[in-house]
C-alpha cells in the first residue's frame, strides 16, 4: 500500500459502446453481433492503464521489463491482431495473477513472474491473455451480459451487501478484471498454446504452470489465486493444454524451447511476497513503514492489501474495514469530499483525538441514487449501508478508516470498528522502520539429492519448503542435480 496515489473515478469506463452491427470475429472467422466498436475497445484500454497503475503500481524491473516487451511483441506480430498497438507491464503486486483489458493491454503481477520456472511456462500464460483481447472476449462477453466484477481487491473478502461500498475508483478498477466463460477460456488456452509454439517454445510448459496454480489453491485452502479465479477452470486444463500442444507439435515438428536457465537469471532477486515497504499484518497490527503508523486487524479477519488502500473484513462478511487516503488538505475538506464521493446522509459529526492525532468522526447511512427512469426500492435494515468514518491527521497526510455493515448488524459492529480506529497510532520500531522484502535467490545445486535436500543445503528453514517446492515448480522428494539452478529465498 503505496498510499501516494490519487485515484480518479474511470466515469462509465464499461458503458455499452455504439453499436458497431455485425462484424467479423479475428480469431474464429464468424460474424457476430457486438455491442462494443473496436474504437471503444482502443479507448477502454488507454482509460483503464493509468488506473491499473494507479492501484497497483508498476514493479521497476528494467530487465525483466525487456523481456517480456521482446516476447510481447513477437507474439503481437503473429497474433490474429497485429495491428494493435500492444503495452506490457510488470505490476507491483504479490498475488499470482496475469490480466488483459481491451485495446491490447496485458499485465502480470510480481507475483507470477516468480512462480514462472521457464521462458515457455510464461509464454504460455502471455499468449493466453493475448488471445483474450484478439479473440474480442471483453466485447463479447458484454454483448452476452456475461461481464462481471471480480474484485481483484475486494471481491475475496466481502460480501456482496458491502462490496459496494469499497473505494469508488478502485471499483472502476476491479470492473477491469473480467469473468470469462469457460468456453472463452478453453478458447483463450487454445490461442495460448497457439501463439507461444509459433513465437518457438513449448506450450507443454503451459500446462505445467496449470498444475503450480492447482497447488496454490490447495495450500491457500480459503481462496484461490487470482490468476485462477477470474479464469475459471474448464475441467482438466492441465491435460486439455496439454493434449493441444502435443497435436500442435505432432502436426508442424521442430525444435520448441523451454529456456529453464535463461528464465531463472532474470528473476533473480525479485521481490517474494509482500513487500514490506508497502505495509504488512503481523501479530495482530497493520504496519506501513513508510507511513510510519500501524492499527490493529482484528484476529480471524481476512484481509487485502493493494498500493492504494488497505481492507479488511470479517470471515461471515457482515463487516468491513477500508483504509486509505483521503481527499482534501483540512480534515474538514476531508469529510466533505467522503460525505459526497461515497454519497453519504450524516447523523453523527464530532471533532475527536486519536493518539494525539485530531480527526472527525462520522456515522452514516449511504444513500442509494437511482437511476433515471427508475423507481427508488424501498430500503430495509437489511438492503441499507451504514458507515462510520474517522478522518485522521498524521504526518503532514489526511488519512480516512471506513467500517461498513448493514443497518441490521451496524450497532453491533460499531464498538469495534471504533476499537480499530481508536488504535491507529505512530511506529518507532527500527524493526518495522527497517523491515527488508524476501527475495528470490537463483542458487546452483552443490550435488546430486532431493528438493528438500538442496534446500536445507542453502539452511532454508522448515517453514519455508512447502512454499519453496511450489515455487520452484517441483515436489520436495524430486530429485535435483549437481549444477542445476533453483529458487531460495533472502534479503
Amino acid at each position: 500500500m503505496k498510499m501516494k496515489v490519487q485515484l480518479q473515478l474511470l466515469t462509465g469506463i464499461l458503458a455499452v459502446g455504439m453499436l458497431s452491427g455485425c462484424s467479423k470475429n479475428p480469431v474464429t472467422g464468424k460474424k457476430e453481433i457486438i455491442f462494443m466498436s473496436k474504437e471503444k475497445e482502443l479507448a477502454i484500454g488507454a482509460e483503464s492503464h493509468p488506473a491499473v497503475v494507479a492501484s497497483m503500481g508498476l514493479y521497476d524491473d528494467k530487465n525483466l521489463q525487456a523481456f517480456i516487451n521482446e516476447k510481447g511483441s513477437a507474439m503481437g506480430k503473429i497474433s490474429h491482431r497485429p495491428e494493435l498497438n500492444y503495452q506490457f507491464h510488470i505490476v507491483d503486486s504479490p498475488v499470482v495473477n496475469a490480466f488483459a483489458v481491451p485495446g491490447g493491454y496485458v499485465y502480470f503481477t510480481r507475483g507470477i513472474m516468480a512462480h514462472f520456472n521457464n521462458e515457455a511456462e510464461f509464454a504460455g500464460v502471455l499468449g493466453h491473455e493475448i488471445g483474450h483481447v484478439t479473440a474480442r472476449h471483453s466485447a463479447r462477453q458484454q454483448t452476452t451480459q456475461i461481464l462481471g466484477q471480480v474484485g481483484l481487491m475486494a471481491g475475496m473478502v466481502l460480501s456482496p451487501q458491502i462490496r459496494s461500498m469499497g473505494d469508488q475508483a478502485a471499483q472502476a478498477v476491479q470492473a477491469l478484471f473480467l469473468s470469462y466463460s469457460r468456453d472463452h477460456e478453453t478458447e483463450s488456452d487454445k490461442i495460448g498454446v497457439d501463439y507461444s509454439s509459433k513465437i518457438g517454445y513449448d506450450a507443454i510448459e503451459m500446462a505445467d504452470f496449470f498444475g503450480t496454480l492447482k497447488r496454490l489453491s490447495d495450500k491457500s485452502g480459503q481462496s484461490i489465486p487470482t490468476f485462477q479465479s477470474t479464469h475459471p477452470d474448464p475441467g482438466d486444463r492441465l491435460n486439455n493444454v496439454k493434449k493441444l500442444a502435443a497435436e500442435y507439435q505432432k502436426n508442424h515438428p521442430g525444435q520448441y524451447a523451454v529456456n529453464r536457465d535463461q528464465y531463472l537469471r532474470k528473476i533473480e532477486g525479485i521481490i517474494y511476497g509482500e513487500d514490506p515497504k508497502q505495509g504488512f499484518v503481523e501479530n495482530g497490527q497493520f504496519y506501513h513503514p513508510e507511513l510510519k503508523m500501524q492499527f490493529p486487524v482484528p484476529s480471524g479477519w481476512q484481509y487485502e492489501n493493494t498500493p492504494s488502500q488497505f481492507q479488511m473484513a470479517a470471515k461471515d462478511g457482515k463487516s468491513m474495514m477500508l483504509f486509505t487516503m483521503a481527499e482534501g488538505k483540512t480534515l474538514d475538506e476531508a469529510a466533505q469530499a467522503v460525505i459526497k464521493n461515497y454519497s453519504l446522509q450524516v447523523s453523527e459529526n464530532n471533532k475527536v483525538t486519536i493518539n494525539g492525532n485530531p480527526a472527525i468522526a462520522l456515522i452514516s447511512t449511504q444513500v442509494e441514487q437511482a437511476q433515471e427512469g427508475q423507481q427508488q426500492q424501498a430500503k430495509t435494515p437489511e438492503t441499507t449501508t451504514q458507515v462510520a468514518s474517522w478522518l485522521i491527521q498524521y504526518g503532514g497526510n489526511i488519512y480516512a478508516m471506513h467500517g461498513v455493515s448493514t443497518a441490521a448488524t451496524f450497532a453491533n459492529s460499531v464498538g469495534q470498528f471504533r476499537s480499530i480506529a481508536q488504535g491507529f497510532k505512530a511506529v518507532n520500531d527500527p524493526n518495522i522502520l527497517n523491515r527488508q522484502p524476501e527475495r528470490v535467490r537463483i542458487k546452483t545445486v552443490q550435488r546430486n539429492a532431493t528438493l528438500r535436500e538442496a534446500l536445507k543445503d542453502f539452511n532454508m528453514p522448515d517453514g519455508k519448503l512447502a512454499d519453496l517446492a511450489i515455487l520452484n515448480g517441483m515436489e520436495l522428494t524430486e530429485r535435483v542435480d549437481k549444477g542445476m539452478l533453483i529458487k531460495t529465498l533472502g534479503k
